[in-house]
């Protein structure tokens, strides 16, 4: 054991007292954590903002190509005349205007069927998800009865009959798409004006005695039907369409029963809105779903009048993930930055305090900065090569350059060894902890509270007061 000279006065005991006390040490090592919490904050700033330039990217590339799209309908739009009376009570009469509003109809029946062919487009070191479908649309009406809505049939104006189809992004249709009523072609052409929305009130939800209200926000194709009389009526019709777009691919279930099958050669889909397929096939190049949903399952009717209709928060579909989620994955892993300084600092506390081995706090922080580094390394290399080669290849360089610098204060082998395992340790329990995400929360506590035995052993020794 090395023994020091006694000090001959105060200051020389005081300056001793700082050097060997173990309160001291432990304030000081202290005092270094929530120094390098700056920079650790620096860091998972910087993680955000690389996620954030990542979604920007994104946006961008999917507003230049077609964004996500969002289909809705076929619905059967039918005008007709309505009388509003006015009184003029200064006079003492009343004035019978004619004003014209549409009643709105939703199909019996409504089979989709999808074709998706995704591919990826880059953008720099970024990915984005972006596909061309070919969909097929088959629904069935039933004739309206006007008499039982209370409308004589020579109010109808079934000369301008139409069908509306709500698209979000027009810039996606890459052919003509085909409307065909009762097995004859009609004609389409583009609007902005629908009548139907994706936020406000909608069919038995809407308030009686508003005014109809075209909403601009609305936009799709709209096919006129050429119809004379209720003779006329054809219950079928089948829209053909080629549509591009990017991530995500939704329906809104206007059917009343409402059938959707879809493929795509794409290994990472996400089933999402508020409804999931009935049955699903997922491998690793290709997918398949089906949906089925019934008209009780929605809170939007069958047929309106005198609304704005709306869809929001009812769209079903698929999404297309692309596998690199190293942003979310390194904010994750930085949020444990301060528990690896600690574990770290801790282990070479005790190291200090039972082989008599004097560290000095330049050291604690040049170690300290190496464990802050390694996130840098992790994000910039997981952008280039995945988050878990980027993990790995971290987390080896930053255990090897501070192994390879703990030998000029750990002259044992054995205590290099040892610091070296505990360090590949405790990046192993952060990376398991990281992947299982449904279980991270028990496997943290449970391996938390195993540290935790194993400092109260291997301290038990320890005599704190001398």
């Amino acid at each position: 054991m090395e023994t020091y000279p006694q000090p001959s006065n105060i200051l020389e005991r005081f300056n001793r007292w700082i050097e060997e006390s173990i309160t001291v040490k432990l304030v000081s090592i202290g005092f270094l954590v929530l120094i390098l919490l700056i920079p650790s904050a620096w860091i998972q700033s910087l993680m955000e903002e690389r996620e954030l330039r990542a979604g920007e990217v994104i946006n961008e590339v999917s507003s230049k190509w077609s964004g996500p799209q969002t289909l809705s309908g076929p619905i059967l739009v039918i005008p007709y005349k309505r009388e509003v009376s006015r009184t003029d009570h200064a006079k003492g009469t009343v004035e019978i205007t004619e004003t014209i509003e549409n009643y709105y109809f939703l199909p019996e029946k409504l089979d989709i069927k999808g074709d998706i062919q995704p591919e990826e487009l880059h953008r720099g070191i970024f990915d984005v998800a972006v596909y061309s479908s070919a969909l097929a649309l088959n629904s069935t009406f039933v004739k309206p009865d006007f008499k039982s809505l209370g409308i004589s049939e020579d109010k109808v104006l079934w000369k301008d009959a139409h069908m509306i189809f709500s698209i979000s992004d027009l810039r996606g249709i890459s052919d003509n798409p085909v409307f065909k009523i009762g097995g004859v072609d009609k004609s389409t052409e583009p609007s902005n004006q629908l009548g139907i929305t994706f936020n406000g009130l909608a069919g038995d939800y809407a308030q009686p005695g508003v005014e109809n209200s075209l909403n601009n926000t609305s936009s799709g194709i709209i096919a006129r039907l050429g119809w004379l009389t209720s003779d006329d009526f054809k219950e079928s019709t089948a829209v053909s369409i080629n549509l591009k777009g990017s991530q995500q691919l939704s329906f809104v279930p206007t059917g009343k029963t409402t059938t959707v099958k879809l493929e795509g050669k794409w290994g990472n889909p996400s089933f999402d809105g508020e409804f999931l397929p009935v049955d699903r096939s997922v491998s690793e190049s290709a997918f398949s779903a089906n949906w089925k949903i019934l008209h009780y399952n929605r809170p939007f009717a069958q047929q309106w009048t005198r609304s704005t209709a709306s869809f929001s928060g009812y769209e079903f579909g698929v999404k297309l993930l692309v596998p690199v989620d190293q942003y979310q994955k390194s904010i994750r892993t930085s949020k444990y930055g301060q528990l690896i300084i600690i574990l770290t600092f801790v282990a070479l506390f005790l190291v200090e305090i039972t082989k008599k081995i004097r560290i000095h706090p330049f050291q604690y922080i040049l170690i300290g900065v190496a464990l802050i580094i390694y996130y840098t390394l992790l994000l910039s290399l997981s952008e280039q090569v995945g988050y878990n080669i980027a993990y790995w290849i971290s987390a080896a360089s930053t255990v090897g350059l501070i192994s390879f610098y703990s030998t000029s204060f750990l002259k044992s082998t054995n205590l290099v060894v040892l610091f070296t395992s505990l360090l590949a340790i405790f990046y192993t329990f952060i990376f398991i902890i990281i992947l299982q995400q449904d279980f991270s929360l028990l496997l943290g506590s449970i391996g938390l509270f195993m540290i935790v035995g194993a400092l109260m052993y291997f301290s038990r020794k320890v005599e704190w007061y001398k």
